[in-house]
């Protein structure tokens, strides 16, 4: 739709040959001082000016931004494309197929449901690495993959051919983030004779990768990725702005890794949720386009909405290297030159707060054992993994030194670091610099003070080699992930050390499960240009597949030995990955502690195979002549790096790797593929199901009642993310979504993951609050304890109905079917993590019609409102347990109607049947938010304006 252009803004831009018409923002009064990602907005809201839902108000408003106000002020930003993968994506194109036949229905013209912005989905999170350590690993993972998701292949693959402007990169291609700025991303686009800033929504929170180059984009729920998809603009408030500036440049030795969790411990820290992040200053032209895309890769990790590089020479430099087409180049540098987009070191925009950070400070890190934002300097990280285990296993058990594998053998200190290479660590423990301050002695409260009270296990590996299991062992070591694969400094660095490993006789633990699992396939590219893969594959770091696999909980069954150690001995065994994410019972159901790592230390912790080891000060192993090797002795220089990727990696690896990205292998192309303007649902798929949402829809919505005599289904506590909360992982037999797909004729080995049976709703709700890490406050009553007795960790509550235990699944139908609603109730950030729709669709499913938490992450608070559920918060300074509430009352919420007047409340009246009354805050927080809640959801609200 053409922009009504009150400020004059329409221009022509010509580069080389072409002519591209632009909207001037040095039109707006007041832009000279915004920040960078505001100025990208303010071209947005130029460019789709429509008088309606973008008006010339709204511009001003934007250009007269106050950095220090509380945001209040409302605004449609319209992304230029959508982004999604698989896991996220088919349920999207479910309801889409959905939506086709409700307005089919309601007497519309189904084919008006298509996508009216690009809409990319890549297949990236189906590969589990079943199969490693050995040449045909990524072969059969792949094979394993077609067994077992054919048939959402075949439906992904009639999406592509039914709606318009909706790509499809088929398996086995990359991750989606990575071939996002290895090739998607545009970051100036070029449609329809215009040229204006690259802006993406995406279906996984870390779509924040793009913003390393230059491009505002970010995570949201699919359910607003749908909403984009079908044109509908993106309800926002002007955001605080964060200027985070740099300086210096950062130590040999260190890696983007490093930095990203040093950023990370500040930001969270600081506390940026809902904010905006931009890195400016001196410091920024220091940061290599691959570290930038770490940083912003990371961004849900600190909560921000958005960590932004501008657009600069580096910015140029890596577009030229991915084999964009020159034109393209040309138009990007032009364009942000034209527009006053270009980075300035100099500057200093108005920005609500501000950070710095000197990259020279930087030292080397890990992060864990459960949490992205508890960064663990490398030198204390010993220390600090004793002081953790003591969550994971009772004191009593841990007496003596904890055993580090019967092969490990080695001790001693190290002298002075001299190699440039890798620096020690003379930083503190964590910032405790008192004894007082840490939570106990850490190290003779973590082990015991007396001898060993349980002996290592001693196992038999599959291929005879015998040792022993202790707490503590690294069971899987994963370069994984699109944080750190899309890196070339990082991989080279990985690689490199291995092979100086090789050369000194090194090798991996055994009970080591070793995984290698980039985001393209470029980087097995310029691996097997340099020549370093065979050092990998001889410490068993073989190709597993191109996709996130460990990182989003695909890591794939321990060997069975080692998992059946594991669980008779309850040992807290580990896992060091490259990737983004370390929540609780994420990654391996066997694996309880998980550290965040460099692919560099990723191999550094295969070779020692145990947390309990001072990587910075004590031996990694011993070489053929019995003499200490330390990690300092392999560790590759920041120059052998630079070599390497100098003669390996340039622009024609790109382009060849992308040449033919959405076709596919012979796999893909001869997959059977369903045809129509509307799909053929089969009756009995457990994998492809027509949901329920718009069943009994009709033209005009009902109106918004009042909440009466709620039960709790769940009370939980602080920092519950969305993994938590929306179905991940293995699908185990006794569970409720186990039972009904046995139920359904489906054997135990073709159950698949929660994530692959996203487009079945059943299954879906069924896992809904199930993961195994999950703490229900709730308490059984009893007889015998006045305070009733806990529940299991799991998918369990307690069904008020009957006063007995019961799965979350089975309670909510038991409620479901006598009427009674349900809310649940929670601590601080409640749903961090993820842009999970299925927290959101499992939470409405199961009958939930309001959430009072604390406070809410940004993206699960808006999905639930896009699922027509009202999020509450507590008031402040209160929670569930200073208001006295147990979670057995019985909730009333009135003050909800008055959302049919077109207001939306500021509090509502939360009553119980014990007497307890409070003010709960309305976090409904836009007014298109407010018009979505008032539909029952985003979804109806989008269907009855294409048909109204």
């Amino acid at each position: 739709m053409a922009s009504l252009d009150t400020f004059g803004a329409k221009t022509q831009l010509r580069v080389g040959d072409a002519s591209y018409e632009i909207f001037k923002i040095n039109k707006v009064k007041g832009h000279e001082r915004l920040p960078y990602s505001l100025k990208i907005l303010l071209e947005n809201l130029l460019r789709t000016e429509d008088g309606a839902n973008i008006t010339a108000d709204h511009i001003r408003q934007l250009g007269a931004w106050e950095p220090t106000a509380d945001p209040s002020v409302e605004i449609q930003f319209t992304p230029a494309r959508v982004l999604m993968q698989d896991f996220t994506g088919v349920p999207c194109v479910v309801d889409l197929a959905t939506m086709r036949e409700a307005v089919r229905d309601l007497g519309g013209d189904p084919t008006k449901v298509n996508p009216l912005a690009p809409a990319e989905l890549v297949i990236d999170h189906s590969v589990i690495a079943d199969l490693f350590g050995r040449e045909d690993a990524f072969q059969r993972n792949v094979e394993l993959e077609y067994e077992r998701n054919k048939e959402r292949y075949q439906f992904l693959r009639w999406g592509q051919t039914a709606f318009n402007e909706f790509k499809v990169v088929p398996p086995g291609t990359g991750i989606v983030h990575q071939v996002n700025i290895e090739y998607l991303a545009r970051t100036v686009m070029e449609r329809n004779g215009q040229a204006y800033p690259d802006t993406v929504v995406g279906t996984d929170s870390h779509t924040t990768m793009v913003n390393g180059l230059g491009v505002v984009g970010w995570g949201v729920g699919g359910i607003e990725a749908e909403a984009a998809m079908l044109g509908q603009p993106v309800s926002m408030l002007i955001p605080r702005v964060v200027g985070f500036k740099l300086s210096g440049e950062m130590p040999a030795g260190t890696t983007a890794t490093d930095l990203v969790l040093t950023i990370t411990e500040m930001l969270r820290r600081h506390g940026v949720v809902g904010k905006f992040v931009e890195f400016y200053g001196p410091g920024v032209s220091a940061v290599p386009l691959a570290n930038r895309a770490t940083i912003g890769n990371m961004s849900p990790e600190y909560g921000s909405t958005v960590a932004i590089f501008p657009i600069d020479a580096e910015t140029v430099r890596y577009l030229e290297l991915t084999g964009r087409d020159p034109q393209q180049v040309a138009l990007v540098e032009a364009y942000a030159k034209e527009q006053g987009l270009w980075h300035d070191p100099s500057a200093e925009p108005d920005y609500s707060e501000r950070l710095e950070l000197d990259l020279g400070s930087i030292e080397p890190s890990l992060a864990g054992p459960k949490r992205p934002q508890d960064r663990v300097p490398l030198g204390n990280a010993k220390t600090l993994f004793r002081a953790a285990l003591t969550d994971y296993v009772a004191t009593d058990e841990t007496g003596g030194d904890l055993g580090r594998g019967q092969e490990h053998g080695v001790t001693g200190h190290a002298d002075e670091a001299s190699a440039e290479s890798f620096p020690a660590s003379d930083a503190p423990a964590n910032e405790i610099t008192d004894p007082a301050d840490a939570p106990r002695d850490l190290v003779t409260a973590a082990v015991g003070a007396g001898g060993r009270a349980t002996s290592p296990i001693r196992v038999t590996g599959a291929d005879g080699t015998e040792f022993e299991l202790d707490h503590g062992a690294v069971v899987i070591a994963a370069i994984t992930s699109c944080t750190n694969t899309s890196n070339p400094q990082v991989m080279i660095g990985a690689a490199l050390l291995a092979r100086n490993a090789v050369e000194r006789g090194l090798a991996r633990k055994p009970w080591v499960k070793t995984t290698l699992a980039p985001g393209s396939k470029v980087v097995m590219d310029y691996y097997e240009r340099a020549g370093l893969t065979p050092y990998l594959e001889k410490l068993g770091f073989h190709l597993v597949g191109y996709g996130c696999t460990t990182c989003i909980g695909n890591s794939g069954p321990l060997p069975e030995e080692i998992s059946a150690a594991v669980n008779e001995k309850d040992l807290a065994v580990v896992s060091v990955l490259s990737g983004n994410r370390n929540f609780e019972g994420r990654i391996n159901p066997d694996v309880k502690m998980n550290y965040l790592a460099s692919p560099p230390l990723v191999v550094a912790y295969a070779l020692a195979g145990t947390m309990d080891i001072d990587l910075a000060n004590e031996p990694i192993g011993e070489d053929a002549q019995g003499t200490p090797v330390f990690l300092r002795d392999i560790w590759p220089s920041s120059t052998e790096i630079q070599d390497v990727i100098a003669s390996a990696i340039g622009a024609g690896g790109f382009s060849s790797a992308y040449a033919d990205v959405f076709a596919g292998d012979e796999r893909w192309r001869s997959l059977p593929t369903p045809t129509g303007d509307t799909f053929a649902w089969e009756g009995e798929s457990t994998y492809v199901r027509k949901p329920p949402y718009f069943e009994g829809m009709r033209r005009e919505p009902a109106p918004v009642s009042d909440i009466a005599a709620a039960r709790v289904l769940a009370k939980l506590g602080d920092s519950v993310t969305t993994d938590h909360i929306s179905p991940a992982g293995a699908i185990k037999p006794d569970s409720p979504a186990g039972r009904y797909l046995a139920e359904h004729g489906v054997p135990r080995h073709e159950f698949n993951s929660y994530g692959s049976r996203r487009g079945n709703h059943e299954v879906m709700i069924r896992g809904t609050f199930a993961n195994i890490r999950l703490r229900n406050q709730l308490r059984v009553p009893s007889a015998g304890s006045a305070a009733g007795v806990a529940l299991p960790e799991g998918g369990f509550t307690v069904n008020h109905l009957t006063g007995e235990q019961s799965t979350i699944y089975d309670a909510a139908v038991a409620y479901q079917e006598t009427g009674i609603p349900l809310i649940v109730l929670a601590g601080k950030e409640y749903g961090s993590g993820s842009s999970r729709d299925w927290a959101a669709k499992g939470t409405m499913l199961l009958g939930v019609k309001a959430v009072i938490a604390e406070s809410y992450e940004r993206i699960h608070r808006s999905n639930l409102i896009g699922m027509g559920v009202l999020p509450l918060q507590f008031p402040v300074g209160e929670t569930a347990e200073s208001l006295g509430l147990t979670g057995t009352e019985s909730f009333s919420v009135t003050g909800v109607t008055a959302l049919n007047g077109g207001d939306t409340p500021r509090t509502v009246r939360v009553t119980t049947d014990t007497g307890i009354e409070f003010d709960a805050v309305v976090r409904i927080d836009t007014p298109g938010e407010a018009d979505y809640f008032r539909h029952g959801g985003i979804l109806q609200y989008v269907l009855r304006r294409m048909i109204g």
